[in-house]
């Protein structure tokens, strides 16, 4: 039997995690075991191991190590962010801003904020996908005290002005923190939490080829925070419980692995291209994503074909895609919906996502099925 050739585009999702970083937490598992809170030498050289994992993040993103908290994830981070930051603000205003396309792991605890009793405006995203400035900056005032956006969109790439939404806090003298969902952003778009003025920022290791189960917070120093998890004090006592030393190794040494960001860009920015080429020759394709956006992500209606069945159609060719948000589990995409596309172009979406390793076999793969697909499921539809 042939075996099948797989194409994976589906990194947005997740990635897949690099040998050398499944060695990484193996070693850690099996030889570096201590508990970094000992006092004795197996514990010391565990609390050496994750320290040195901190220092390789917090390098990456322009930051100090001791600005860095891990966390099991992209969810997590932006829990501690959005109800560490609103609990300890509560006094100084009432009001958090963040917008209609963000990720459920902020969207869910703005609502449970809502239900707190504090105010949350939701922006909406204009046709292309992106934020509108002008919006944006008239909706932060003296009471907010929170802005949390998105870098990165994580089903169109479309980029957030989040540089523009600092100058907003400052100007306007709101007491606001500024939290960024860097979870699509991180290690893909040449970006320092400094260059960006943010307060916190969050991201995930298995996005960058890391093990699930871990990520990182940045929380600039003195930046109070109420925590989530209490217990031993870990992590500056904003996460306690005892620090998973083969995940956040494994983290770090994926960090340590990343190429500068604009070498990968290019080669990705090939593949985005080729891609959008090859769309554009389906009669009734229509992309969404913008053109002004990370080229990591592409987010397209090829024709008159749900999404979700033409992932399967996909996926029996072994090519792997996503219909929005893995973690939307094929409900329509609230991200489409906020930029107020069609009933019809939501619910046939496919978002296709790239990573360093993805070559034109695997888009010319996808363009061969996409075709396929549409001339065999479409007079079904």
């Amino acid at each position: 039997m042939e075996t099948l050739t797989e194409h994976y585009l589906d990194n947005s999702a997740t990635t897949q995690v690099l040998p050398s970083v499944a060695q990484k937490a193996l070693e850690l598992m099996t030889e570096e075991y201590g508990n970094p809170s000992s006092l004795h030498t197996r514990g010391f050289r565990a609390r050496q191991q994750v320290e040195e994992a901190r220092a390789l993040v917090a390098q990456k993103l322009g930051a100090s190590p001791e600005e860095i908290v891990f966390t099991s994830g992209g969810t997590e981070g932006n829990n501690l962010a959005l109800f560490g930051a609103a609990q300890a603000r509560r006094r100084m205003g009432n009001k958090i801003v963040t917008t209609a396309g963000e990720h459920d792991s902020v969207l869910q605890p703005c609502r449970e904020l809502e239900r707190q009793g504090f105010q949350v405006v939701y922006l909406e995203l204009d046709r292309e996908g992106h934020l509108p400035v002008q919006a944006l900056e008239e909706a932060i005032d003296g009471d907010t005290i929170l802005v949390s956006l998105m870098l990165v969109n994580n089903e169109t790439g479309a980029i957030f002005p989040v540089e523009a939404a600092a100058r907003a806090i400052r100007r306007k003298k709101a007491p606001a923190l500024l939290h960024v969902d860097g979870v699509q952003a991180f290690g893909k778009l040449p970006f320092t939490v400094k260059k960006l003025g943010v307060d916190l920022l969050t991201l995930s290791g298995h996005k960058v080829h890391a093990p699930k189960g871990v990520g990182a917070l940045y929380v600039k120093k003195g930046v109070r925070l109420l925590p989530r998890t209490l217990g031993g004090g870990q992590e500056r006592g904003l996460r306690s419980g005892t620090e998973s030393v083969p995940l956040i190794g494994a983290l770090g040494e994926a960090v340590r692995l990343l190429p500068p960001c604009e070498e990968a860009l290019a080669h990705v920015r090939r593949l985005h291209t080729l891609l959008r080429e090859g769309l554009s020759r389906l009669p009734q394709g229509v992309i969404h994503s913008p053109e002004d956006g990370l080229p990591y992500v592409l987010n397209v209606s090829p024709g008159p074909v749900r999404g979700e069945t033409m992932l399967h159609f996909l996926a029996q060719r072994g090519v792997y895609v996503s219909s929005g948000s893995a973690c939307g589990k094929a409900k329509p995409s609230h991200v489409l919906q906020a930029m107020g596309l069609p009933k019809e172009q939501v619910e046939t979406a496919l978002r296709v996502s790239f990573s360093r390793f993805s070559t034109q076999e695997d888009v010319e793969a996808l363009l061969e099925g996409l075709q396929a697909g549409l001339a065999s499921l479409a007079h079904r539809a």
